[in-house]
């Protein structure tokens, strides 16, 4: 099941990493939206009955979307989380979809204060975060707390100290993150 929840996770941040680019192109981000809503049912599923071949069929299914350019187009993307997963994964040999499992929510509250519509809007239609009486922030918010409370029921790692980095890795790991 560790392997599949990571298999997961590296799924779910393929399409995130996309979606939450600089740049909005709506039909890719519907289209993502829905891949999301799709991974999110299909992994509670298989996480329960990891025989279950239409989720497991349906996870691949959207495997195969998450990175084939589609949700990509209109889109200018980073790919930060992968690259702080990979330093995570080059200094504690763990299993990468667990590493970006273990930076991802970090580095998207650091970052959901510039695009506070656009994790409003994750929030919204792929959490199905109600609106009302709430401001913005407050929505945007709500939905990184649900996406932790689905990776804390399916079994994603949380910190990189679960991975075995420890604090006397710290500037290598940040060092293993710097482009030029």
């Amino acid at each position: 099941t560790y392997q599949m929840v990571a298999g997961i996770f590296d799924i779910m941040n393929h399409i995130t990493e996309q979606y939450f680019s600089g740049t909005d192109d709506s039909t890719s981000d519907y289209l993502s939206e829905g891949l999301m809503r799709s991974l999110i049912h299909a992994s509670r599923v298989a996480v329960k009955n990891p025989h279950d071949y239409e989720a497991r069929s349906n996870i691949m299914w959207c495997a195969t979307w998450a990175l084939n350019t589609l949700v990509a187009c209109g889109k200018t993307t980073d790919w930060e989380v992968h690259m702080l997963g990979q330093a995570v994964g080059a200094h504690t040999d763990a299993t990468h979809g667990m590493t970006l499992a273990a930076v991802a929510l970090p580095y998207y509250r650091l970052i959901m204060p510039y695009g506070v519509a656009k994790f409003a809007r994750f929030a919204t239609n792929v959490w199905g975060v109600s609106l009302e009486g709430k401001s913005d922030e407050e929505i945007a918010a709500a939905g990184l707390d649900a996406m932790e409370a689905w990776m804390r029921e399916i079994g994603c790692v949380m910190s990189i100290s679960e991975l075995g980095a420890t604090e006397d890795m710290i500037e290598g790991l940040a060092d293993s993150t710097l482009v030029m």
